[in-house]
């Protein structure tokens, strides 16, 4: 008799389990089929950050290093790369012509690349020079170089701040497309040599 009383009581609470099991499965759909669709962020092709749309690189008619006119327009058509250096620092700005050759040489050819400097009184063709040639990089960064009141309108237009007695310059690279405006930028601390080099390859393919 306790057998049996056993087996029955076992088959009573196998036959609970079940249901308690089917009503939370149940329940969980019906929870899952009303809840709202999960929201999934755009996703980007670009390693570096999106600059709003629409915004033209400022064009310019200044000198390089080698005193030949310089213009963002006579590269229109083709994906450039502009960094904001200053031939006497020691610290950002070598790390960035590193990082721009390294991009150069992950590409396997190269593209336009500018300097635009910040700093006027300090950043003189011979100077700017020798800079290119200790960073291997000569033939390959292409300064832009002008007086304070030529460049501000740069810079104004970079949104860049230049190199002054108080306060560091601010670091970053842009990289243009072949209309000419503004698409990723590269904040310092975030550039790789492969991180430019794949939104390069992503312009190039536009």
């Amino acid at each position: 008799m306790e057998r049996r009383l056993v087996a029955i009581l076992s088959v009573l609470g196998v036959v609970a389990l079940a249901a308690i099991v089917v009503g939370v499965i149940g329940l969980s759909r019906t929870r899952t089929s009303t809840a709202e669709p999960a929201v999934h962020a755009p996703t980007s092709k670009f390693d570096g950050a999106l600059l709003p749309p629409g915004i033209r690189a400022p064009n310019f008619g200044l000198r390089d290093q080698d005193g030949r006119r310089v213009t963002m327009a006579e590269y229109r058509g083709k994906p450039v790369v502009v960094a904001f250096l200053y031939s006497h620092c020691k610290t950002e700005c070598p790390v960035q012509a590193q990082q721009i050759k390294g991009a150069l040489d992950d590409l396997g050819h190269d593209v336009p690349a500018l300097a635009v400097s910040v700093d006027p009184p300090g950043d003189t063709p011979a100077s700017v020079k020798r800079f290119n040639r200790e960073q291997g990089v000569s033939g390959r960064l292409r300064w832009v170089l002008g007086g304070p009141d030529q460049l501000r309108r740069l810079w104004k237009g970079f949104a860049v701040v230049p190199q002054t007695p108080e306060q560091e310059h601010l670091a970053r690279i842009v990289l243009i497309d072949r209309h000419g405006l503004q698409r990723v930028g590269f904040p310092a601390q975030q550039t790789t040599p492969e991180r430019l080099a794949h939104d390069l390859r992503a312009l190039e393919r536009e």
